[in-house]
């Protein structure tokens, strides 16, 4: 294909879908930033690869499929550093029989639990506990809950057992509901 049209093609591309794979990638990784750059990556990508694009989908599933590789490789290289767990943290849930420390244990949410997901402050405080968590765990927790992926595929993407990915799935849920409740104000 001429130069031209590959350049044309791409440049209506990135006007018609630009504003909606951004803000896909927001949602996905919760940085604007690095969102921004994932998209601008995705474009070079469907550059780069616009000779293989056949038409069996239109542009914008096929340059979204091209985004949500980026962003799983953005997990993927993120949680090949290694993470410093403090023992101390998830010794205070617990008492030495396995009970729940009284200052640790979990607040009844019944009445909020129908529409925490539509409450702006519950999501604020959720994704920036979500963003505090380590590496590994954060990429576990969105790949699982925000790009809906099983288990199985997170395992095999972020190379991790069953055992380590639930291991780490409980310890960020203990530590995101302790984070939770320390920081979002249910008055409001």
């Amino acid at each position: 294909m001429p130069t031209n049209l590959k350049e044309k093609s791409l440049e209506d591309w990135v006007n018609k879908y630009a504003a909606d794979m951004l803000s896909w990638a927001i949602h996905k990784v919760s940085n604007t930033e690095l969102a921004k750059d994932l998209v601008q990556d995705t474009f070079m990508a469907a550059f780069e690869k616009f000779d293989s694009f056949r038409g069996d989908s239109s542009p914008k599933t096929w340059l979204l499929s091209i985004l949500n590789f980026k962003i799983i490789d953005h997990y993927r290289a993120k949680v090949k550093q290694p993470v410093k767990l403090d023992s101390q943290l998830f010794s205070s849930f617990f008492d030495g029989n396995g009970d729940w420390n009284s200052s640790k244990r979990p607040t009844d949410w019944h009445e909020d639990e129908k529409h925490l997901l539509d409450d702006n402050d519950f999501q604020i405080v959720l994704h920036k506990c979500i963003d505090n968590l380590p590496e590994m765990w954060n990429a576990c927790v969105k790949l699982k809950y925000m790009m809906s992926k099983k288990g199985e595929e997170i395992c095999q993407e972020l190379s991790i057992t069953p055992t380590n990915f639930w291991q780490i799935m409980h310890r960020a849920k203990l530590q995101l509901r302790d984070c939770i409740e320390n920081n979002w104000n249910r008055e409001n």
